[in-house]
């Protein structure tokens, strides 16, 4: 009995999902609730459990981008590790002759049949549900290969995304279907004669065949149905990364186990230069192209990442349906900076984190958002939603990207409360620990440019949400004090706002009461 494991739904907004990594290789035997892989949203990263215990079949490669609801592996249940159907033994007796049986069919005669092992069909893996054919991009090895078992050996093309197929055993390769050819799904791909290796000892007829006639003899290949990776053996997802880069893997050192090369590895590749022009072209060519290539002309391709794809989308979904606006203000920072310097260790010492400005501008966002409630409203539909609380959203760089991790009931939170809640989210964005949860539901956004010395911008709004506070770096600037001309340091704050549903009263008004409440802190204590 097969049972088919699909992409579990992870969220409302989630339609797809990256295959991160495989935990378990294609034949392994897997256990009830064992994680068998990670897979990445534009959100979150989460582990895929076997939902039942058998023989694993890969169906989604690593790096293939799959809907929510797609096929994304099999698993044999009650079945045995390694195990692979096996063609009757008149089929493979009428098998297709291979390319050094072509060439050689006087010493065939007397020679043994390669083909003595089982007979693996391999054929076109369900890749998802709406996906009902694929065409042959390339075959990666030639008929008659020896081929290891998980060796990728063609890329298939669908309508949607290129994915590889690996080898689901060791042995000789037999192709069916041509490069360019379009096959429905279940149909004959090639098949894999177990432990017929090119290397095999040849009749002793063969050596009247003319040397340009042999077929070349690779290494001496592994044991049939090995799955052990030489050191700098590439991952399907970084062999297809190195592939497009054009890097041969030879040059990547790999820091997967047993040093495979991963999908991170295969990243931050870089191509060699190109080589220098061969030394038998005429001394005027090589001048010219010299000339013609001075400096360095490397290019390299990357895809986009399942976040990067959807944080692009919606910016520009963002752009096309609001009314978005920005006003500006600035901000004199001494007052903050001043409490800072006199209380920033007793604050430590008391509750063993630091106070930084975010929750300063956080804490005085809540005041000002239950004050002018529309900048704390969205739309939804016809309909206007107001909120009685403040979900703070605050924009954070991770390694993978832009990600908004929400504080909840921030209009609850004191200042330290606020500093250990941002320190415990950004830490989780770094480490790609953040949950759905942590990532939905936020009423405001504030972001932070001034970290990487942003003076001014125009942040665009996190939707659905209506309104997102832009900070900015802290400049020594002149300025008018009691009529006098003092050296302050000064900040621009930025408030984007959808005009649809935020006027400019709401608009400018709130970000007054902001700056008010950031150059008079007592205010914030106060609560006036």
């Amino acid at each position: 009995m097969s049972l088919e494991v699909k992409v579990p739904a992870v969220g409302e907004s989630i339609t797809e999902v990256t295959i991160a990594q495989w935990l378990k290789k294609d034949g392994d035997r897997v256990e009830m609730d064992e994680v068998i892989a990670e897979l990445e949203s534009d959100k979150a990263t989460f582990e895929l459990p076997a939902e039942a215990a058998g023989i694993l079949r890969i169906v989604a490669q690593e790096g293939d981008t799959i809907e929510v609801g797609a096929t994304i592996c099999r698993i044999e249940q009650n079945g045995e590790a390694g195990s692979a159907p096996a063609a009757p033994a008149a089929k493979q007796e009428t098998a297709a002759p291979t390319t050094s049986e072509a060439t050689q069919p006087a010493a065939q005669e007397s020679a043994p049949a390669q083909g003595t092992g089982e007979t693996v069909e391999m054929r076109v893996p369900t890749v998802g549900e709406s996906i009902t054919e694929v065409t042959i991009a390339s075959w990666l090895k030639n008929e008659g290969d020896h081929v290891e078992m998980d060796e990728v050996i063609a890329e298939l093309e669908s309508d949607k995304a290129t994915f590889e197929l690996p080898a689901e055993a060791a042995g000789t390769l037999q192709i069916v279907a041509q490069q360019g050819d379009t096959v429905e799904i279940g149909g004959l791909l090639c098949r894999i004669v177990a432990g017929a290796g090119a290397g095999a000892a040849q009749p002793a007829a063969q050596p009247s065949v003319p040397a340009a006639q042999q077929p070349s003899q690779p290494a001496a290949a592994a044991p049939s149905g090995a799955q052990t990776y030489a050191s700098g053996t590439p991952s399907p997802a970084a062999g297809k990364i190195l592939s497009e880069k054009g890097i041969n893997p030879a040059e990547v050192q790999g820091t997967g186990r047993d040093g495979r090369i991963t999908k991170e590895d295969a990243m931050g590749a870089q191509a060699r230069p190109a080589a220098q022009p061969a030394a038998s072209a005429p001394a005027a060519k090589q001048e010219e192209t010299a000339q013609a290539t001075t400096g360095d002309r490397n290019q390299r391709r990357e895809k986009m990442s399942s976040l990067r794809k959807t944080v692009a989308r919606r910016l520009v979904q963002v752009k096309n349906e609001t009314a978005m606006l920005t006003t500006f203000n600035e901000v004199d920072m001494k007052p903050i900076m001043d409490i800072r310097t006199k209380y920033k260790d007793k604050f430590k010492e008391k509750h063993e984190v630091g106070l930084g400005f975010m929750s300063f501008f956080t804490k005085a966002c809540t005041v000002a958002l239950q004050e002018w409630p529309a900048v704390n409203a969205q739309i939804d539909g016809n309909d206007m939603i107001f909120n009685d609380f403040c979900d703070i959203s605050i924009a954070v760089s991770s390694p993978k990207g832009l990600v908004v991790p929400v504080i909840r009931n921030a209009e609850q939170l004191t200042l330290d409360g606020i500093e250990k809640e941002v320190i415990r989210l950004a830490k989780k964005a770094r480490d790609g620990k953040l949950s759905i949860d942590e990532m939905t539901g936020g009423t405001f956004t504030i972001t932070n440019g001034g970290v990487f010395g942003s003076m001014m911008s125009t942040p665009i709004i996190n939707a659905p949400q209506s309104a997102i506070l832009g900070m900015h770096n802290i400049v020594q600037r002149p300025g008018a004090v009691n009529g006098q001309v003092e050296i302050r340091p000064m900040m621009y704050l930025a408030l984007s706002y959808d005009h649809r549903i935020i006027d400019g009263r709401e608009s400018v008004s709130f970000l007054v009461r902001v700056k008010e409440l950031l150059e008079d802190p007592m205010r914030l204590l106060l609560g006036v």
